[in-house]
């Protein structure tokens, strides 16, 4: 589970210092332990400030979960930068983004942190508070109209951590005190009247139920017993000891707690919260005032207390977590003990891919940085190298009767590949080499962008996370699993296409590891595509020559604007012109016409047809006119068939189990698909969706990286075979 600890420390990334600055802190090793614990307890932690930045950090590092993934839960320790309400800033930010978080709401923390709403809400409740007034200023009038009896108790009624906090015993030290809170804070003081007596304080934690630690009695050996700010910071030279559980009888220890939990529901507080006691001079209980963030400092006599019922640190912080997502998903689908192990398979393997969504990116940028264009023999053989690595890494071996180690290669499992699963990858990005320059790896909310991305890398890291979460539950290689990567999809499978064929005709079924279409859609109908070169010499012809015969560039323009009569959009089959290249002399007009001409269709006997018809149309009756033609590539369609839709109907049951999108689309664009034989079930578009496919922006999305290589796991994993023991 990825959790994101915010805090206030160092940052003042504000647009203006403007209002009242925060005085709390932690402490960077409080942060690191409570990071540590968290990190103990199986959880992916980062830490941020919670400064202007923090939304479009947590935009980077909370996932957009899929369908039973344990959501990401911020860790809040913020006390704000600055303003009256700044411990409300974080906690109002993260219900705006919708992101889950321990601890109160920005209501509740708007309350306990004044003062004096929070004496109100307790009185009236019921609950026991002492009597107080507020003074806006330090002119005021004596004496008090609430007829306070001294000695006093003054304080900022906004603040925390006791800044401020004062006995004072005539008129004279209450002016004096009021005249330092206003100079120093800018606020009202709260006084009321000072009880001379024990001082507890109770911990808090949970919900429903909420459970009360054991009551924390503040010991006083010498001076004033308040506990200071220079106290609680070890600034004031005197020894403050602690005693947990206090020594109560056990029926006002009793109480005490429930007077406890009956503030914290009077205020609204979540998860955690500590409220302060004083007992008057007949044992009764006073509620000084409720701390919505109760300290996690090793020395807050909340971790104190902790301690006391065997919740050491670590088990103390991923408590809070425990605490928090039962109050947000309810039991079974929060976070679970840290000690929780599922014991079937299939959970304990999605608990690893969604656990490892940050490596997966982190290896998606490291291969997307891998300049492998169809044209560059230098960065193909880079990827041949390290794909080399990674599957000796996993224990597959090369099978040397389907790789021709120049462009194309077959890896499998030690259980072989025959009557198994055959994952197809290019590994090269489709371009001539020719000129260009690499487009680097790059990242949004949503998208993740970079060359070749989508066409080969997304697919290739899906299948790769894949294996290795069979691997790590050691069941991988009780698989029939091949991986076919060849490095001329650039050139329609060219040298390939023949050793494809044999090893897929050995292999049960087929995913070609092609992008898919956004919500889950793979492909299992798509076109195939017949490539042509038309070479077209024609005489050669000055500008204004008006000889009776065409020049070449006429004549081809001529033929070339009827070719989208064409068409045959019921029939699916179109034809367009790709390149269009010219030579010529000079200032003549150009005398030799190149050109790329591209068929995609769905029927073989509609191509054939298409391709006669464009045949006749170029055809030349011109002796100044000589046309060639010739066939670069055929790349067979893909057709539905019944042996895919059973293929199909199994993806749709782990789908629906896992809650995971899936249908199928029929796509415009050939794959390796098409070179399957019949009979064979295959599938294409199994990567994740892509967006701007061959451009510079292609890209390919985020939370689908995740979503396919969870639909291939489990989908795997529900094949029979495997023994999970």
């Amino acid at each position: 589970m990825k959790i994101a600890i915010v805090y206030n420390r160092d940052s003042q990334a504000v647009i203006n210092i403007f209002g009242k600055p925060n005085r709390e802190k932690y402490g960077l090793d409080t942060i690191e332990k409570i990071k540590d614990a968290l990190e103990q307890g199986g959880h992916q932690v980062a830490t941020f400030e919670g400064d202007k930045n923090i939304v479009s950090a947590l935009e980077d590092f909370m996932p957009s979960v899929i369908s039973g993934e344990r959501p990401g839960l911020v860790f809040n320790l913020s006390y704000g930068i600055q303003g009256r309400a700044r411990y409300t800033h974080i906690p109002a930010i993260l219900e705006m983004l919708g992101i889950p978080y321990v601890g109160s709401g920005p209501e509740t923390h708007a309350i306990a942190l004044d003062k004096v709403l929070t004496k109100i809400v307790l009185m009236q409740r019921g609950l026991p508070t002492p009597k107080f007034a507020v003074l806006e200023t330090p002119d005021f009038s004596l004496p008090l109209k609430e007829n306070l009896s001294y000695p006093l108790i003054v304080k900022p009624k906004d603040e925390a951590v006791s800044y401020g906090l004062r006995i004072v015993r005539n008129d004279e030290e209450l002016r004096e005190g009021v005249a330092v809170i206003y100079d120093m804070f800018k606020t009202a003081t709260l006084v009321e009247e000072y009880i001379e007596g024990r001082e507890i304080n109770v911990g808090l934690l949970g919900n429903d139920p909420v459970v009360s630690l054991p009551p924390c009695e503040v010991i006083f050996d010498e001076g004033e017993r308040i506990y200071t700010f220079e106290d609680k910071k070890g600034l004031s030279g005197r020894l403050i000891r602690k005693e947990a559980p206090a020594d109560l009888e056990e029926g006002l220890s009793r109480r005490i707690s429930q007077l406890a939990i009956e503030a914290f529901q009077a205020l609204g507080c979540s998860d955690s919260a500590r409220v302060d006691f004083r007992l008057d001079d007949h044992g009764e209980p006073t509620i000084l005032e409720v701390n919505s963030m109760a300290s996690l400092t090793l020395e807050g006599s909340y971790v104190f207390a902790a301690e006391k019922i065997g919740l050491d640190y670590a088990k103390l912080v991923n408590k809070l977590i425990e605490v928090a997502s039962l109050r947000y998903f309810g039991p079974l689908v929060g976070v679970e003990h840290p000690s929780y192990v599922p014991e079937d398979l299939p959970s304990r393997a999605f608990g690893y891919l969604t656990q490892n969504r940050d490596k997966m990116e982190e290896e998606l940028k490291k291969w997307t940085n891998i300049q492998s264009w169809t044209g560059d023999p230098v960065g193909i053989g880079t990827m041949v190298r390290k794909m080399e690595e990674t599957w000796t890494d996993l224990g597959l071996q090369l099978r040397e009767d389907y790789s021709n180690r120049q462009s194309a290669w077959t890896w499998q499992t030690e259980a072989g590949l025959e009557g198994g699963t055959l994952f197809v990858i290019p590994l090269d990005v489709p371009h001539d080499g020719m000129g260009g320059y690499p487009v680097s790896y790059r990242k949004n909310l949503e998208w993740l962008y970079g060359e070749g991305i989508a066409t080969s890398r997304a697919g290739l890291v899906c299948v790769m996370q894949t294996l290795r979460a069979l691997q790590v539950y050691e069941v991988l290689h009780q698989k029939k699993i091949g991986v076919f990567l060849y490095a001329d999809e650039g050139r329609g499978m060219r040298y390939s296409s023949k050793i494809f064929h044999q090893a897929a005709k050995a292999a049960g079924q087929v995913l070609v590891m092609h992008p898919g279409f956004r919500t889950g859609k793979v492909v299992d109908q798509h076109r195939g595509s017949r490539k042509y070169s038309l070479l077209l010499d024609g005489a050669v012809k000055r500008t204004g020559d008006q000889t009776g015969f065409d020049d070449a560039m006429s004549w081809f323009l001529d033929r070339a604007a009827k070719i989208k009569d064409l068409n045959e959009t019921q029939q699916r089959v179109t034809i367009a012109v790709q390149d269009l290249h010219t030579d010529r002399y000079s200032i003549l007009l150009p005398h030799r016409i190149r050109a790329t001409i591209y068929i995609t269709y769905l029927k073989i006997e509609m191509a054939d047809k298409a391709e006669k018809t464009l045949f006749q149309l170029f055809e030349s009756e011109d002796e100044h006119i000589q046309v060639n033609f010739q066939k670069l590539e055929e790349r067979p369609p893909l057709n539905s068939s019944e042996d895919t839709a059973l293929m199909v109907e199994s993806f749709k049951a782990v789908s629906q189990h896992w809650r995971l999108p899936f249908s199928t689309e029929s796509s415009l664009v050939p794959t390796a698909a098409g070179e399957v034989p019949l009979g064979i079930p295959v599938l294409s578009g199994m990567a994740p969706a892509g967006k701007d496919v061959y451009t510079p922006n292609e890209s390919v999305h985020r939370g689908e990286l995740l979503q396919r290589t969870m639909l291939l796991t489990q989908w795997l994993l529900q094949e029979e075979g495997i023994d999970p023991e």
